[in-house]
């Protein structure tokens, strides 16, 4: 079993504990791949409004979130 699995096995798991640890990881884990796929997108030459949409958010919240990055 993969270190995801193990992870989504945890957060869905009956102890409380384990469970946040994991919910905290996973959004950890979210949060660097998103940060590296807006990236990849801005390089690619997709527009604010495209990764908004992408990510179901506005425009400038994606903006705010990753136009200084």
């Amino acid at each position: 079993m993969d270190s995801n699995q193990t992870l989504v096995g945890a957060a869905a798991g009956d102890d409380p504990r384990q469970g946040l640890r994991a919910v905290r990881a996973l959004r950890e884990l979210a949060d660097r791949l998103e940060v590296l796929q807006v990236r990849r997108a801005r390089t690619l030459g997709w527009s604010w409004e495209q990764i908004a949409a992408a990510l179901g958010v506005s425009k400038q919240a994606a903006h705010k979130k990753h136009g200084k990055a």
